[in-house]
């Protein structure tokens, strides 16, 4: 992602050493190459204290200023909300602006700047696997939201899945009484994975749904409940409150929001929107394999305050990656 950074910025650092010597050069050299033999052993004592004083530089305004002008085009054309990068160009200003460093490590100093910034704005989330099974609730309950395709009700089998490798066991409640076709869907992954569905006819009431699946896992020492819920608009006020229902009834002890890598800011804003609404307690990105760009995490990260808990990489039940920052900055070339 920042590779064009990199390189812009050594071509400016290379730029604005060599400029001056390269424009007096052509006009000097015919009228004053004689003069330049005269006063040579005075112009190297010059030189030489000049050469001393200019290994190193004091970094201004003006310098963040100008290398900001590249950076916050190459981080909003990769989708990093404006939220974002005001925050890091407030970061750079504030570690940078009247440090002093060496002219060769100009580039490298910026760039332990920026890591540093970006580091900050991501959250390192808790280990989900452990603190479900380190859990005294008896089932740990977790309801997933999203907007209509955005990966959720594959993201919740994928976690499924991971759970029963994990030795884990776990129930899955098909509170998405609205979306055709949404029950048959969950069903197949149930299938597929040898896990309990608990479900209800469309149109049928989606908390009824989700406490019955609470009662079935209390019944059977069912360790876990995953709740799917209806795809929704978040702009829609009845359906918001049908989610606030869901939410009393089934006491759930995480609240995911699942939205698309891909759509950078309006994934962003979604995210915002879901937490204000029913308070998000983590994230989960899907096709974060298809995003090349990275943004979306930066941004989702930092407007809502929560954890990443996991990447979607494929279409296989294992494609569930962790999130780790170390992983993020390493891809962004900031490692």
């Amino acid at each position: 992602m920042f590779k064009s950074l990199r390189e812009k910025l050594s071509s400016w650092l290379g730029k604005s050493e060599k400029e001056k010597p390269e424009k007096k050069k052509p006009s000097e050299k015919p009228k004053k190459e004689k003069k330049k033999i005269l006063i040579e052993p005075e112009k190297k004592s010059l030189f030489a204290k000049l050469s001393i004083k200019l290994k190193t530089i004091t970094l201004t305004q003006e310098h963040i200023d100008l290398i900001f002008e590249d950076l916050e085009i190459i981080l909003l054309e990769n989708n990093v909300a404006l939220e974002v990068v005001d925050k890091i160009r407030q970061d750079l200003t504030k570690d940078l602006v009247g440090i002093e460093t060496k002219k060769g490590d100009i580039e490298q100093t910026i760039t332990n700047s920026l890591k540093e910034s970006i580091s900050n704005v991501l959250i390192e989330p808790p280990d989900l696997i452990k603190q479900i099974k380190n859990s005294s609730k008896n089932p740990f309950t977790i309801i997933f939201f999203g907007i209509n395709g955005s990966g959720k009700t594959t993201s919740m089998a994928k976690l499924a899945y991971k759970l029963k490798q994990e030795k884990i066991s776990c129930v899955l409640a098909a509170s998405d009484t609205f979306r055709a076709a949404s029950i048959e869907q969950l069903e197949k992954h149930a299938t597929n994975l040898k896990i309990k569905v608990i479900k209800h006819q469309y149109g049928s009431d989606p908390a009824a749904v989700a406490f019955d699946a609470k009662k079935y896992a209390e019944k059977n020492h069912i360790k876990c409940v995953l709740i799917d819920t209806a795809g929704r608009m978040y702009t829609k006020e009845n359906l918001l409150k049908q989610m606030e229902k869901i939410i009393r009834v089934s006491k759930p002890d995480l609240k995911i929001f699942v939205g698309e890598s891909i759509t950078g800011n309006d994934a962003t804003e979604q995210a915002r929107t879901f937490d204000k609404a029913v308070g998000i307690d983590g994230i989960i990105l899907s096709k974060a394999d298809v995003d090349e760009k990275g943004g979306t995490a930066l941004s989702v990260s930092y407007i809502t305050q929560k954890p990443i808990f996991f990447l979607g990489t494929g279409q296989g039940m294992n494609d569930l990656k962790d999130f780790k920052k170390a992983e993020v900055l390493k891809n962004l070339g900031l490692s």
